[in-house]
């Protein structure tokens, strides 16, 4: 009976390692994460907090810096992921015709993508120096355009790491696209040509719906991701600066837990925002499941 056995233990063996390191770095930090969140834990309180039960969600709800930062965060993730299917799909059309030097742009357009979010942000962050920054100077020199503020000035301070995170992300979309794009059927481009359809028709009726089912759970990856980027966003902001005004959620939390020390705010704070993604995939999970049987 043991040799019979052997057999269906030894796989979980090979696992085990893999296994207790998710326990460890994952589920863990998760579950410890949802404890704080029920606690009073501070600086103050750090070794004597006690269980507070729902008074750290009640005092987010009550603020209206919540609503405020949930909102940038909306903006932001609506902004960039939109932007990055636009580009993404936009080049990969282009890339996928017959283009000279495919090769060679396919690659140079990958770049941003392969490169470490650290160093980009901080060469972008560079780049909008109010006085020295290439961003200001091709706007000066190329367009004639005065210097914009987009370290200082509330509202440009919001754009830039919006603009650094759009050249961040678009390359994921294009290679995403340019796999859909291969697995459309040409029989269906011959097929519109002989119809006489324009270029836009087959966009909108062959192009698009083919890629549909490539894109969807990219869209949905890169929603999730775009929420819970932080790097960009404190990098080049230098923190949230100016005064605060460009922190998003994941921005605000960190800076509640490791600046303010208000650890079970922050874990609670986090919890929120777990639950609104959470909440978003299962949306989109059920509303293309029943695309996808209304289809059928």
């Amino acid at each position: 009976m043991s040799l019979l056995r052997a057999p269906r233990r030894f796989p979980w063996l090979l696992l085990a390692p893999a296994l207790v390191v998710l326990l460890g770095v994952v589920l863990f930090p998760l579950l410890y994460n949802f404890y704080l969140a029920f606690r009073n834990m501070s600086l103050y309180r750090f070794r004597d907090h006690t269980f507070v039960g729902l008074e750290q969600f009640a005092t987010i709800l009550r603020e209206p810096v919540f609503y405020e930062l949930l909102g940038k965060s909306l903006i932001w993730t609506a902004v960039n992921v939109v932007g990055h299917v636009v580009v993404g799909v936009a080049l990969a059309l282009l890339l996928n015709g017959p283009v000279v030097g495919r090769t060679w742009f396919r690659t140079l357009l990958i770049l941003p993508w392969a490169m470490p979010q650290y160093i980009s942000a901080l060469t972008w962050r560079g780049m909008f120096n109010y006085e020295y920054g290439a961003v200001n100077l091709i706007l000066q020199q190329w367009f004639h355009v005065p210097a914009v503020p987009w370290l200082s000035d509330p509202f440009w301070a919001f754009v830039a790491p919006i603009l650094t995170n759009l050249w961040l992300g678009f390359p994921f979309m294009m290679v995403v696209a340019l796999g859909g794009l291969t697995a459309i059927p040409r029989d269906q481009y011959e097929a519109a040509d002989l119809d006489g359809a324009s270029g836009w028709d087959k966009l909108v009726r062959i192009t698009l719906p083919g890629l549909a089912p490539t894109l969807t759970p990219a869209i949905l990856l890169g929603t999730v991701w775009t929420f819970n980027t932080m790097l960009v966003v404190w990098l080049v902001s230098n923190g949230g600066m100016p005064a605060d005004h460009t922190h998003i959620l994941v921005t605000y939390i960190y800076k509640a837990a490791f600046t303010y020390s208000r650890y079970s705010y922050a874990a609670a704070l986090s919890v929120v925002v777990f639950v609104l993604l959470l909440g978003f995939v299962l949306y989109v999970m059920r509303r293309t499941d029943d695309d996808a049987a209304e289809a059928r």
